[in-house]
């Protein structure tokens, strides 16, 4: 298994970079990727908190208002913890923390993009079960969980099973 330490060996070695070089690379690349998120999940966000002002809104039963409101709160979460590297960077700025900056911001965004699985597993939750019924809802639910589930965590871990030196 590859540490942090052998990562930043490889990094020196193979890209001639300096600790500061790697963390600033680490830190444009977490930005680039949260800007790829952040739009997506403050939308989504918006479009969920103007639902129960919809007219249709109320034929939700209890167990569905209930699924709704676990997405709300996973998209909120998810918007609050995306957007959070940003916050800390303002908070850290110009206190020569990068090091902590980047792991921080790894560990939100991570936990982010969970919540963000979960509130869009629930967004079709919902969408099906009005649509066409508890039976697809629950089926559409498992689907698209177990979906992002493989793609956003099982694909990546067995990737990093790889040997880092095996391509630059």
């Amino acid at each position: 298994m590859s540490t942090a330490r052998d990562d930043a060996e490889w990094d020196r070695r193979v890209r001639d970079e300096t600790e500061i070089q790697r963390l600033d690379r680490n830190w444009a690349d977490l930005l680039q990727e949260l800007r790829v998120v952040q739009t997506g999940v403050q939308l989504l966000t918006g479009f969920l908190l103007t639902l129960p002002f919809q007219a249709r809104f109320p034929i939700l039963d209890t167990s569905m208002q209930v699924v709704y409101l676990v997405t709300v709160v996973a998209s909120v979460a998810a918007t609050v913890l995306l957007v959070a590297p940003v916050a800390t960077h303002r908070l850290l700025f110009r206190r020569h923390q990068l090091a902590d900056l980047v792991a921080a911001g790894h560990r939100y965004a991570f936990a982010g993009m969970i919540l963000l699985g979960v509130a869009l597993t629930g967004v079709t939750v919902l969408i099906f079960d009005t649509v066409a019924g508890l039976g697809a809802a629950i089926a559409a639910g498992i689907c698209f969980a177990v979906f992002f589930t493989g793609v956003w965590l099982l694909g990546p871990l067995l990737q990093r099973r790889r040997d880092p030196d095996s391509t630059t």
